[in-house]
């Protein structure tokens, strides 16, 4: 069980991670287009929040549906490996290596 919860809370560091490293460069990309425009023409500025959901969402949308379906699972319902597997009609390995591939997939993304 202790190894268990080591997995998960590396997996759930590496998801916070990964979101960081969006909101940074999401930070970096605004900063640099608003420079140059006027501020009164920038319009509202959206909440960190808001950036943070728009980057998920739009990494999640590169996944296949299945991935998205177990990380949504495991990481936003906070289910077990067996919990979501028994959900998705699949084995608890076929959930773990879902996982594992899209977390790998995900962290390629974001390292481009």
């Amino acid at each position: 069980m202790n190894k268990q919860m080591t997995v998960m809370e590396r997996y759930r560091r590496e998801v916070y991670r990964i979101g960081w490293r969006l909101q940074y460069q999401v930070k970096k990309i605004r900063k640099h287009e608003c420079a140059s425009i006027d501020t009164h023409q920038a319009g509202a500025v959206y909440s960190e929040d808001t950036d943070t959901r728009i980057w998920f969402h739009q990494l999640m949308s590169v996944l296949p549906a299945q991935g998205r379906k177990v990380l949504h699972k495991l990481y936003i319902l906070e289910m077990t490996e067996a919990e979501a597997a028994a959900q998705l009609h699949m084995s608890q390995q076929a959930v773990n290596k879902w996982k594992r591939k899209m977390l790998r997939q995900l962290s390629q993304i974001v390292n481009l």
